[in-house]
Order: structure tokens, then sequence, then C-alpha cells
């Protein structure tokens, strides 16, 4: 897992003879992941159902751009992911992944999407029923690494006093907050027809 993205970090690099833009000097910020191991695990199947981007720090694989949702369906196990939504086109778009224990046996959920590698998926707070603030982060030799963060909702608007709550999770890990852009949802968003694809 983490050798192929190693790899395919490195030969992007050297296809553009330079490290690309999101792989920067440093590591990952220390997050109790086994805090929050415990308290989720036995809450993982109240994470089931629907969520939307409201918003994310760039992401180069994000092929959906607008009005993304996000089904997951939990088996006992892991999460299959149904993510819908706009290209940059504005073609409609379906993408189908999973969720699940990280192989590894490290205190993190692992994310993989089709056509893509698996990644870190930690959820550094939740309540469940309106918002979750979502990290992964990747270091690699030499000092560098890679993060990408995002606050889902359970609607397609999300109330100010949860995006605070990730505003200030992010801050206290030390994730420049100024790098989260809006993800555009709301009633210019296909929803009806995302369901089917």
């Amino acid at each position: 897992m983490n050798s192929r993205f190693v790899l395919l970090v490195l030969v992007a690099a050297v296809a553009a003879d330079k490290i690309p833009d999101f792989v920067v000097p440093g590591r990952c910020p220390k997050v109790d992941r086994n805090k929050l191991w415990d308290e989720q695990t036995p809450n993982r199947d109240s994470y089931d159902g629907v969520w939307y981007e409201h918003s994310l720090t760039n992401n180069p694989y994000q092929l959906i751009e607008r009005c993304v949702r996000n089904e997951y369906s939990f088996d006992g196990e892991k999460f299959t992911v149904v993510s819908t939504g706009l290209t940059s086109d504005g073609s409609l778009l379906r993408r189908n992944g999973q969720v699940y224990p990280n192989p590894f046996g490290e205190p993190h959920l692992t994310i993989d999407y089709e056509d893509s590698w698996a990644a870190p998926y930690v959820i550094l707070e939740t309540d469940y029923s309106n918002y979750a603030c979502i990290y992964s982060c990747h270091d690699y030799n030499f000092g560098y690494y890679s993060d990408f963060a995002f606050v889902f909702s359970r609607s397609p608007d999300l109330a100010d006093k949860y995006e605070e709550r990730c505003v200030a999770v992010f801050k206290g890990i030390n994730v420049d907050t100024s790098r989260f852009t809006k993800t555009l949802q709301g009633s210019s968003c296909p929803y009806d027809s995302q369901k089917t694809l």
C-alpha cells in the first residue's frame, strides 16, 4: 500500500522534474489515533449513511469537485462508499470505494477508491448526526509529508457552529485552515440524478 503510493509520488516528481506541490517538508502532526480508535470503534455503525462534502484542502485526486455526496454503507466490518457529484466540466461522476480498518493494525481506518490507492482515514471528530472532520496524512522519507483534510455534513448546508468545531480541531493539530475551500452544494446540485448513478 504505502510503497505503491511512494512510487507514484516519485514517478510524478520525476515526470514533473520536481516534488509535487502537495508533498511538503515536515512530518504529519501528532494525533492521538489510539484514543480516537477506542472511542469510535463501538459507534462505527452510527457513521453509516449520507455525508456531503462541505469543504476540503487541495486534493489533486479528488475528481468530483461540486455537489459531492458520499453514501457510506456499513456491513459490520467495513464501509462501502459511493461518491457522486459533478466534475470540473459539469459531468456527473460516480466513484466506488471502501473504508476499512487499517490492514497493518494501525489504529485508524483506510480509504480505498477504485483507480486510486489506499490512504489513512482518520475521523478527528464527529457527532455522527451533523458533522465529521476527516484527516489523511502520510509521512515520506527525507522529512516530507502530504495531507488532505475534509469537513463533512449530514445535509448540503452545515451550521456555522459545526464548521467552527472542525476549524478548532484542525487548528489543534496545526493544520492551516486557510487551505480549505468550500465545496459547492445546494439547490443547483442534481442530487436526485446522483442517487441513480
